[in-house]
């Protein structure tokens, strides 16, 4: 594996960007990139896979954002080192947090593209909401590891009562979206996503590896 990036906003560096596609076949995330394909193919839509650099199924945390923004299909990947506001936000707030890479996957809880070539990036609709929700427990049955669910921004939210039916015991923290948008509307919004990573750091080190 390469090192990890220093610095948010690392695969605006074609070569990184090489690099990191270098990796698409790594065992770590393959079952997580065929239940994407999968999704693909049933949507007629795109689905990023998870980063390499992350655990894959090997996580202890998912952290459930909302919906993969326009800017997805640069890189292909869920991850927190594109080039956009919401990844160097996380990339930020995590590596505040102390959550080591190799821990954490990050997923949509809409985990297709929902935008049309072009437009603004939106929130995704009922409708959309409903359809992604039956991937949502084959996405856990994937995990055995996990320890803890961060569930970032309201439609994140949403997905708790499923994810509590299939994993019971599983810890879930609510945090907002770490969209710039959010971010910037008040000083509470920031403390309130350090709060809840600090609460998932905390959870995964008493659960000791």
């Amino acid at each position: 594996m390469p090192p990890e990036p220093q610095a948010p906003k690392s695969l605006a560096d074609p070569a990184a960007l090489a690099a990191r596609r270098s990796l698409i076949g790594a065992p770590h995330i393959a079952p997580i990139r065929a239940l994407a394909d999968r999704i693909a193919a049933e949507q007629g839509a795109p689905v990023p896979i998870p980063d390499p650099l992350d655990g894959g199924v090997a996580a202890r945390m998912l952290l459930l954002l909302e919906t993969p923004g326009p800017a997805v299909l640069r890189t292909g990947f869920v991850t927190r080192d594109g080039a956009n506001g919401t990844a160097a936000n996380l990339f930020r707030f995590l590596r505040e947090a102390g959550i080591e890479r190799g821990d954490t996957l990050i997923w949509n809880a809409v985990p297709w593209l929902i935008h049309e070539a072009g437009a603004l990036n939106r929130a995704p609709r009922r409708a959309e909401v409903a359809a992604a929700a039956p991937y949502l427990a084959p996405l856990l049955d994937l995990l055995p590891r996990l320890a803890v669910a961060v569930l970032a921004g309201r439609y994140a939210g949403g997905a708790a009562p499923a994810i509590a039916a299939r994993r019971p015991d599983l810890p879930l923290i609510a945090i907002p979206h770490p969209s710039p948008t959010y971010v910037c509307t008040a000083p509470a919004v920031p403390a309130r996503i350090r709060k809840g990573l600090s609460e998932a750091a905390a959870i995964l080190c008493r659960a000791g590896r």
